[in-house]
């Protein structure tokens, strides 16, 4: 005879045996619906300014995706930035690379890896998307898609980095610092008033690492990923460790299922935990943007900060919660 007391007994013992996550804060199934309020969000504190400049295009009519791309074009000019675009720490042998990519509401995407003496790889990013029928370019044959398309050719490397880079020769030792060179991104998610969702991300990569190195920057999936039905992800970080998990694609997934937007970042924190040794000496942080302008960032050590700006007066930075 079926005793329903047991059978609840049993079920939580069983739930408790097999290590199962507690049931996600938004019931799987329900639907997301967005609010008609414009938010933005971004990693660290470089995300304040990119975040205005976003704003300003949403508040002038521009799409979100015109809205990320803009936001952040502004760290990619800054010569004092030493971790996206123009000024970015250049690898081993002295050349500065960068990645990037961005995502539309309607799935469309477009990347480039590797790419050399372009200041703004996410516009380059946003013309593989826009005007070819693929979603990735990278090393020359990026460079000489934007070079056909007008992009400018520059030399990146600034004196404060080339000397950095001389000073870091001198003993060619690769040793990452948490939240210094691996806060080698920033990653974009804006939404409009009417709802739609787009993210860009953009880095020049840890710094003096291996010519031809690509992390998760520039892949969709792993740096960056949109689903305007659920929400968008983007990832800061160890890239390897992103990449191997499908970071940012796992933590839309998440939501889809349930689970509120630091929820589903903290899981994807912890899956990486599960899949890397070495994961304590190394840092990954997530951010995620649901449908219904919910907000949440979660990464594995201590330190990672976002900027959320959602009103013109209302531009503030978010210390994510750690695991570590």
């Amino acid at each position: 005879m079926f005793n329903r007391r047991n059978f609840l007994k049993k079920s939580a013992i069983f739930t408790s045996l097999a290590g199962l996550a507690p049931w996600p804060t938004l019931a799987a199934g329900r639907k997301v619906t967005a609010t008609g309020k414009t938010t933005i969000i971004s990693t660290w504190n470089h995300g304040l300014q990119a975040n205005v400049a976003a704003w300003r295009v949403l508040q002038n009519g521009g799409s979100a995706t015109d809205a990320v791309e803009a936001g952040v074009r502004v760290p990619e000019s800054d010569p004092e930035n030493t971790s996206v675009g123009l000024g970015g720490m250049p690898d081993r042998d002295g050349h500065v690379t960068l990645d990037a990519c961005i995502m539309d509401p309607s799935g469309n995407c477009g990347g480039v890896a590797g790419l050399e003496h372009i200041e703004h790889p996410i516009s380059v990013a946003r013309k593989v998307m826009d005007d070819t029928p693929h979603v990735l370019l990278v090393g020359d044959g990026a460079l000489q898609f934007a070079l056909a398309n007008g992009f400018e050719k520059k030399d990146l490397l600034t004196a404060k980095t080339y000397k950095a880079w001389q000073e870091w020769f001198k003993k060619a030792e690769y040793k990452p610092v948490i939240n210094i060179e691996n806060h080698d991104t920033i990653g974009l998610l804006a939404q409009d008033k009417d709802g739609n969702i787009a993210g860009a991300c953009t880095t020049s990569g840890l710094a003096f690492k291996m010519y031809g190195r690509v992390g998760d920057s520039p892949i969709i999936g792993a740096g960056l990923y949109v689903d305007n039905d659920i929400g968008g992800a983007t990832a800061t970080g160890m890239g390897e460790a992103i990449v191997k998990v499908a970071g940012s694609h796992l933590v839309v997934e998440l939501m889809r299922q349930g689970y509120a937007p630091e929820e589903a970042c903290k899981a994807a924190v912890e899956r990486i935990v599960k899949k890397e040794p070495g994961y304590k000496n190394l840092q990954a942080g997530f951010l995620a943007l649901r449908k219904d302008g919910k907000t949440g960032g979660y990464a594995l050590q201590k330190g990672f900060n976002y900027a959320l700006m959602t009103g013109p007066d209302n531009n503030r930075m978010v210390d994510a919660r750690a695991l570590l």
